[in-house]
């Protein structure tokens, strides 16, 4: 029997995390049983009146540290929940960026621990002993790890077996292949003067499939260069029917600028 992986998330808004959790695809699955998530918030850690979980800077400077005590009790809680030799990961601007492949290798674990720390984030000595990763959703700051960490869990969630009502829906979206989606339509088939392409109104499923790839790699090409690096795509050669895809696209994009 298949245990259901186990996501701790470490956060001093337990309320917030749990209301996102429970609707979408994350309800869903947590329902079935594909998933479990524990949110432990480190106030119940601290030791003094106030329940005091951060403090000013050493050094002087703007913001507020979360203290050694509660997050890293609070952290070793959350690994002891999941299971001894969790990956523990700390939601940071200073991290990796957070990406598909990531999820993907994420997704194939028993369960992890997300840390989400508040303003200047944690203490060093506490990244130090009680982080295995840093991970980041973007070159922006956030007042928290939250959102990131929701953004984290949705990604990795959506992969379990059973998360998705279609399990090709993973498998054909952008970046599983190192592109970007093509573009989608629905009915009516015409709108405000903009009709569906033609080849998909058909039946020729040889010709939706050539038409989607190469939309999506031309849409990479495109939208996404810094994916593209020497003939390859996040590392991945392209094959020789894609490369004559995003030839055939950018020609067909130069007539439609000229004509």
């Amino acid at each position: 029997m298949t245990v259901a992986p186990r996501i701790a998330v470490v956060t001093l808004f337990p309320e917030l995390m749990r209301g996102a959790l429970g609707f979408g695809v994350l309800g869903r699955a947590a329902e079935r049983g594909l998933v479990t998530i524990d949110c432990l918030d480190p106030r119940q850690a601290a030791t003094d009146p106030h329940r005091t979980v951060d403090d000013r800077p050493y050094g002087g400077g703007p913001g507020m540290v979360g203290t050694p005590l509660p997050w890293a009790k609070t952290i070793d809680a959350a690994q002891a929940c999941v299971g001894e030799g969790a990956l523990r990961i700390h939601l940071s601007a200073q991290g990796e960026v957070f990406d598909q492949r990531m999820a993907r290798e994420m997704s194939a674990l028993r369960g992890f621990v997300l840390v989400a720390s508040r303003y200047e984030g944690l203490d060093q000595r506490v990244v130090d002993s009680r982080i295995d990763r840093e991970l980041s959703i973007g070159d922006f700051v956030l007042s928290g790890g939250e959102f990131a960490a929701l953004a984290v869990i949705d990604a990795v969630v959506r992969l379990l077996p059973g998360a998705l009502g279609d399990e090709r829906s993973s498998e054909q979206e952008s970046f599983t292949e190192g592109r970007l989606d093509w573009p989608h339509y629905t009915r009516p088939i015409e709108w405000e003067g903009r009709a569906v392409p033609a080849v998909l109104q058909g039946g020729n499923h040889a010709a939706i499939r050539r038409w989607r790839l190469k939309q999506a790699v031309g849409r990479t090409f495109l939208r996404r260069p810094d994916l593209f690096e020497g003939g390859k795509v996040l590392g991945r050669t392209l094959s020789d029917e894609e490369r004559a895809l995003l030839d055939e696209f950018l020609a067909e994009r130069e007539v439609e600028k000229n004509g």
